[in-house]
């Protein structure tokens, strides 16, 4: 089953004061990365969730969004020593020896400190994360899904093209065949018969295309293998069309019969739009 890059996942979820939610968006890329958003959650989780998006996703952007909303703790410390250089600056300067109070001392940079830290479940948060991957990898699969309906549709029209310039192909090797031998009679009126008929076949065969009707046909059953199975490749899929491509351009340069030309050009046509499609699949 081939897979989309592109994809969608949300999970939000409330556990008592604690709200989490998780986005995550997928689009095209030709490897992994992973691009995380979050400033508050430690490097463990951080860590954890880059391992289990590897373990899910071969190639393709990731971009991960989590907000929380949490109680917070908020701790307060003096510090002594530049409270106790004030009050000498004081005395020392001013002569007197000052009883600071609170409000004198909260603005004055440096001597009272605050230090807020959110209470974060990890338990919680790793839960919701997994339930939005699980999503996300849906979204991914049922995209895939939709693309390999439209591949099969297209290697059905490789299929059906093949067999239609094969059948042409039959009618033409004959009608070459009387049109060289009546042309060389014309020609010619003392003819050696064995030696004409030889290289009139010769002339035939330039045009004969079933090596190439051979290998598009076996890439066409690559594709199918490929997109069937339970993990298909993108990067092989591609690789695929490019050769079909390549033999269906050196079929419509040679064949000179403009119904099989045609043919070999609706197929090129096939392959492109194969592999535009091809290019989401991860």
């Amino acid at each position: 089953m081939i897979k989309s890059m592109t994809g969608y996942g949300l999970s939000s979820s409330i556990q008592g004061s604690s709200e989490v939610s998780v986005e995550i968006k997928g689009v095209n890329h030709r490897f992994l990365e992973i691009s995380l958003k979050s400033n508050e959650i430690s490097n463990d989780i951080d860590q954890y969730i880059r391992n289990i998006v590897g373990k899910n996703i071969i190639r393709g952007k990731v971009d991960i969004k989590i907000k929380f909303k949490s109680p917070s703790e908020s701790k307060y410390f003096v510090d002594t020593k530049l409270l106790k250089n004030l009050k000498k600056s004081i005395k020392d300067n001013l002569g007197i020896e000052e009883h600071l109070k609170f409000s004198d001392i909260k603005d004055i940079p440096g001597i009272l400190n605050i230090e807020s830290k959110k209470s974060i479940n990890n338990t919680f948060l790793k839960r919701e994360f997994n339930k939005a991957l699980k999503d996300f990898t849906d979204s991914r699969n049922k995209e895939g899904m939709k693309i390999k309906k439209v591949i099969d549709k297209k290697i059905q029209g490789i299929d059906y093209l093949v067999s239609k310039i094969l059948k042409q192909s039959k009618k033409d090797i004959h009608r070459r065949l009387r049109l060289y031998k009546e042309k060389v009679a014309s020609l010619v009126s003392d003819l050696d018969e064995a030696r004409l008929e030889q290289e009139i076949a010769l002339l035939a065969l330039k045009h004969d295309a079933s090596e190439e009707l051979d290998r598009i046909s076996f890439h066409s059953k690559s594709l199918k293998d490929e997109i069937n199975k339970k993990i298909g490749s993108g990067k092989k899929i591609d690789f695929v069309l490019q050769e079909l491509f390549r033999e269906a351009n050196t079929l419509s340069v040679k064949l000179d019969d403009p119904i099989s030309k045609n043919f070999a050009l609706d197929m090129k046509l096939l392959a492109e739009e194969m592999r535009e499609q091809i290019q989401n699949v991860e």
